[in-house]
């Protein structure tokens, strides 16, 4: 199983490149999961169906399991958020994971920057950053892509994801 991240600024268009490069891998044969950061409160339930219900009552857990698919919702309850090498050891094995955000974590990633957010680059100052996804013509050593072309994104994400057990070893090394 690889990693490999996609960083950028809110409103940089990740998500909807990931969701663009997703089928690509499909095509490929590869298997795909994605861990994605959030920085605010979300909700992946329904107020006021049974789920929701059990975890506004104060359930640590609650896991939905249906003939489709089963998701399981875990409440912190004031504990720490846990950190990307907590979360990977929770998913099942793929060919790859592609982590959208957690940009302070230590595994590499793809900067996706789009030139009409107005925000500085990321590359700069994240040495973890390999390549650069953007609409941007940007002065770097490092291999850049433009957003559209799909298949050279996604060729430069399989190039430098790293397996899941590099991403941990650097979590230890870093604590």
């Amino acid at each position: 199983m690889k990693v490999i991240g996609l960083a950028g600024w809110n409103g940089a268009g990740k998500t909807t490149l990931l969701a663009r490069i997703i089928p690509h891998f499909l095509k490929e044969g590869l298997s795909v999961s994605v861990i994605k950061h959030a920085h605010h409160s979300f909700d992946v339930d329904v107020p006021g169906k049974d789920s929701w219900v059990h975890r506004q009552s104060g359930a640590v857990e609650v896991l939905v399991s249906s003939g489709k698919r089963w998701a399981l919702m875990h409440e912190l309850r004031g504990a720490p958020e846990p950190r990307l090498p907590e979360l990977l050891r929770k998913m099942s094995r793929v060919d790859l994971v592609v982590v959208e955000g957690f940009k302070s974590e230590p595994h590499r990633k793809i900067e996706v920057h789009r030139k009409a957010n107005g925000k500085a680059p990321l590359f700069p100052d994240d040495p973890a950053i390999a390549g650069i996804a953007t609409d941007a013509t940007v002065e770097t050593t490092l291999p850049v892509a433009h957003l559209d072309d799909i298949p050279a994104v996604a060729a430069m994400m399989e190039k430098f994801a790293i397996s899941v057990e590099d991403v941990l070893a650097r979590s230890v090394s870093e604590a």
